[in-house]
């Protein structure tokens, strides 16, 4: 077990810790939670290791090897599939010995014995469906790491620890970069995870999915609670009910999500969704009381004069210059509309919402807006478009010259920019400071739409909790794309469903959606999901004493599985060289003059040229997928 015996820790002139105990039973699945800043991430740095304690001890079984998910990934030419693979440490030093190996004889069998014992044979595979469940596609498995987005980046490293066999796995916002798919997806497969995990999530629902145990860092000390993130909010909530002050803010939330609930009911149409959505908002009286002294209060008001419809989209081809996405999408916004957007990964949400946004040109079709529309939107990559130079103040300044000082100062207060904070330069705030601020610019503009294309990535819980109390109140039309489903389900009431190149309406639940991309997974996706692997001692493995037997049925083994091997290698041959042509080709692309109506011939011979290569790739990537199974099958995996 893991023991953290009177543990202070100081970093500047701020205490995280002080005089705290911890105790992490084998096999425990823990979540850590805080307030920023309160230290979880420099908790996890002392497991690590990275980081001392100023006094105590932190203890951690010798023999245990721990797996942990980088913040950071270094500009690397390795392929996708080869740095998930580098996570497995063991197997790579193996895999070195075997090729620098010059005895074909005992000791080659013996590294090759070696290798079974580690499931090398299916390391590739298993690492192919990691990245898969995380929401690569084939084609990016041998795309160099440098190629990917920062968010990408860190699922591969996500990957990259899952890869690794380990007795304790630390997991740090791991479902800040991931869309809901991919969420659902690490839940099950956390789940099934055999060894001791610590996560910290701002994701409520994926903590009551996942762990059976909250450690909150309360007032620099260890506070455990038992059960998962809604048992922590019963159990605080009790202890703060008893607190006059406590109480009274307790009973002014409870009769706001009482008005809401009332509202909700009275504009019900659809009984399933009507009962799953109530159910949701009266076990939210029971959460208040565990955020009273949240330090976040605000709203967004909406315009006074309205138009309806808001947006709408007829007939509409949505997609880039080649490739449709979606076809033939038709949708009429109405005011106090409130729509979460659900499908597989890489469907066409974040094009969607960026064509109601118009931020993306449709190929076919025409958006018409209403006369008072008036625009609130937040993109996945909003955070890009803040001025680091600049204070949150004057953000707000530059929209409203004429506001006055202390009006700014009022309302950057509700999103906890208090004191000299709102003027100070934003270059050096965090992800959560960033993210929040750019949710102020949104709501100060007092929009009638908003769409949100997963708002929450980097807010804390109870950021996350005062989005969702201030999206409850809103008046306008809410169309929003999240993994948080608990921010979903409190605070929509219909969804679409966008799928197979299409747009249309889920009659059904959070729940109902799990089922039926569980299928539609099954149905799309031949090979089986990749299962966690925790560290196993290979000296409780049973084995052979023949040893002479055994070289010879690994020589057999071999011989057999030669002529497999050599294709799955000629197939990686040549996939490394279609994504050298599909790149250079889309390098072409990118020049701008050749979207010129001169230049339209050479246009669509590159089209036809990157189209052809992407279908190659497709093929050889299908070879080389049913080339592992059947590797697998013939026990070479």
């Amino acid at each position: 077990m893991i023991t953290l015996d009177s543990i202070s820790l100081q970093r500047g002139a701020k205490f995280l810790l002080t005089e705290a105990e911890l105790t992490i039973f084998p096999g425990q699945k823990l979540g850590l939670i805080g307030s920023n800043g309160s230290g979880k991430s420099s908790l996890f740095k002392m497991l690590l290791g990275e980081l001392g304690s100023d006094s105590g001890r932190v203890d951690i079984p010798k023999q245990w090897r721990l797996s942990h998910m980088a913040q950071e990934v270094a500009d690397t030419e390795r392929s996708a599939l080869d740095y998930v693979l580098d996570g497995d440490d063991a197997l790579r030093v193996l895999e070195q010995k075997i090729a620098r190996c010059e005895d074909d004889g005992e000791t080659l069998a013996s590294l090759y014995a070696e290798l079974e014992q580690l499931d090398g044979y299916t390391a590739k595979a298993r690492a192919a469906q990691l990245l898969s469940g995380l929401g690569f596609a084939t084609g990016d498995h041998q795309r160099a790491v440098s190629d990917f987005s920062g968010g990408w980046r860190i699922r591969l490293n996500l990957a990259r620890a899952l890869m690794c066999p380990s007795d304790l796995l630390l997991l740090d916002e791991p479902t800040n970069h991931l869309d809901l798919d991919a969420t659902l997806w690490l839940e099950q497969w956390l789940q099934a995870y055999a060894g001791t995990l610590l996560i910290i999530s701002h994701d409520r629902d994926f903590l009551d999915n996942v762990v059976g145990r909250i450690v909150s860092i309360e007032n620099e000390k260890l506070v455990g609670y038992t059960g998962n993130y809604s048992g922590y909010e019963r159990q605080r909530a009790e202890r703060l009910a008893q607190q006059q002050a406590a109480f009274e803010k307790q009973q002014e939330k409870v009769a706001h999500l009482e008005n809401y609930i009332r509202r909700f009911r009275a504009k019900a149409t659809k009984a399933k969704q009507a009962q799953s959505r109530v159910k949701q908002l009266e076990r939210m009286e029971a959460i208040a009381p565990a955020h009273v002294d949240s330090p976040f209060t605000f709203t967004f008001t909406a315009s006074d004069k309205v138009s309806d419809p808001l947006i709408v989209l007829r007939d509409m081809d949505i997609g880039y210059p080649g490739r449709a996405v979606l076809s033939k999408v038709g949708l009429n916004i109405a005011p106090a509309q409130r729509i979460g957007l659900l499908g597989p990964n890489g469907a066409g949400k974040s094009s969607l919402i960026k064509t109601l946004a118009n931020t993306l040109e449709p190929l076919t079709g025409e958006r018409v807006t209403g006369e008072h529309f008036r625009l609130g939107y937040f993109a996945q990559h909003q955070l890009e478009a803040l001025d680091l130079s600049a204070s949150p103040a004057l953000h707000i300044q530059r929209i409203s010259p004429e506001a006055s000082e202390q009006k700014i100062r009022n309302f950057l207060g509700g999103f906890d920019f208090q004191g000299d904070r709102a003027f100070e330069p934003i270059h050096h705030f965090s992800g959560g400071e960033k993210a929040r601020l750019a949710l102020a610019l949104i709501a100060w503009r007092e929009p009638n739409v908003l769409l949100l294309d997963e708002p929450t990535n980097h807010l804390d819980l109870e950021m996350r909790q005062a989005l969702t109390m201030a999206l409850q109140d809103f008046d306008g039309a809410v169309i929003v794309v999240s993994h948080d489903r608990h921010l979903l389900r409190n605070t929509v009431d219909e969804w679409l469903l966008v799928a197979d190149g299409k747009v249309s309406e889920f009659d059904g639940t959070l729940e109902d959606y799990h089922h039926w991309l569980t299928e539609h997974n099954r149905r799309s996706q031949a090979p089986g999901e990749a299962k966690p692997k925790a560290r196993e001692d290979a000296a409780s493995k049973p084995v052979s004493g023949d040893k002479k037997a055994q070289r010879q049925q690994a020589a057999a083994r071999r011989e057999q599985l030669k002529p497999l091997t050599n294709r799955i290698k000629k197939l990686e041959s040549q996939m490394e060289k279609l994504n050298k042509q599909l790149a250079q080709v889309e390098e072409q692309l990118a020049d701008t003059s050749l979207y010129d109506d001169s230049e339209k011939d050479r246009l669509q011979e590159l089209l036809q040229q990157q189209a052809d290569c992407r279908q190659q790739l497709d093929d050889s990537e299908e070879q080389w997928l049913e080339a592992q199974e059947e590797l697998e099958a013939l026990g070479g995996a």
